[in-house]
């Protein structure tokens, strides 16, 4: 029997470029049914994430004209990652497997074949990954390499140019769902669940209309998130750090008491400052990235719903 496969697309402020690439999910979702790959009973899943533009008016139309749309709207904006958690859990009450995928038509939909084998194979998990960064700036392209290579240092789990085009099986899902952490950062989690997971290689394309959501302050705001949600490194290199510092520090009292005693001592102002200037930055940079930690820590204790769906195009 052919799974039933939804495919989850999070939205926000798309107008531009979902009349365009809605017609590209539907013609491949047809085409995987012609197949016999999937069931007739897949979907493609819409959700707005809050959208300021006339986002969810195109979803609600699309899925009234076609039953293979159908779309689920946040109260509020809640972010990329919440966006797409929110469908996901939302279509595990109805798929076999789900694939994630943006809206911008820059992932290639041809990977999904090969995707949907994978998992005809056995694989629970499967990763969409870019063959190459040939269409990113040089600036984009190194941050990005940058940014995966300091995730794997700092002991996170992560598939290098991996972003959020996967399958994942209605078993995974049902796992993650005991996941509860506020503050997301899924390509990350995913690997902590497990199960058999494959790789599927693509092209990358431009960006088919509109502009990117994601500029350099998001871009490190959601690398930071991953870090520091993954990882408590930061702090083990800033104890280190700090211990180090105490030694030469230690190092440095016993120097200027014995040069005391000898009565070769130099009075001067310019190293006392340098000192204290260096040793107080310090301070502030630990004390920011120790409070990074605690205001998570206290996120996640309030236990705040992580989104909240306020219309459906369909009955549950």
């Amino acid at each position: 029997m052919s799974p039933v496969l939804y495919i989850v697309i999070p939205c926000y402020n798309e107008k531009e470029v979902l009349p365009i690439t809605s017609g590209m999910f539907l013609e491949k979702l047809k085409s995987l049914i012609e197949k016999n790959k999937i069931s007739d009973k897949s979907r493609i899943l819409f959700v707005n994430d809050g959208s300021r533009d006339n986002t969810w008016e195109i979803i609600s139309s699309l899925s009234n004209e076609n039953e293979y749309f159908k779309g689920i709207s946040l109260s509020r904006n809640r972010g990329h990652q919440n966006a797409l958690l929110a469908g996901l859990m939302e279509a595990k009450k109805y798929a076999d497997i789900t694939i994630s995928i943006d809206c911008d038509g820059q992932d290639d939909i041809n990977a999904m074949d090969e995707m949907v084998e994978e998992y005809l194979g056995g694989a629970e998990v499967v990763y969409g990954v870019r063959k190459d960064r040939s269409t990113d700036s040089f600036f984009k392209r190194a941050t990005a390499q940058g940014f995966y290579r300091l995730l794997n240092s700092m002991g996170a789990e992560t598939v290098y140019n991996h972003a959020d085009y996967r399958l994942l099986s209605a078993k995974v899902l049902n796992a993650f769902a005991d996941f509860k952490e506020v503050n997301l950062f899924l390509r990350g989690l995913i690997p902590l669940v497990g199960f058999k997971s494959a790789s599927v290689y693509y092209e990358r394309h431009v960006r088919i209309a509109g502009e990117s959501h994601y500029p350099l302050k998001k871009m490190l705001a959601l690398a930071f998130d991953g870090i520091t949600s993954l990882s408590v490194k930061p702090i083990r290199i800033i104890t280190a750090f700090g211990t180090i510092v105490a030694l030469l520090s230690f190092i440095g009292i016993i120097w200027s008491v014995i040069t005391a005693i000898i009565g070769k001592a130099i009075v001067g102002w310019a190293s006392t400052v340098s000192i204290l200037c260096f040793l107080s930055g310090v301070q502030l940079i630990s004390l920011g990235v120790i409070g990074e930690y605690i205001g998570k820590i206290y996120l996640e204790t309030k236990q705040r719903p992580r989104y909240i769906i306020s219309e459906r195009t369909y009955e549950e």
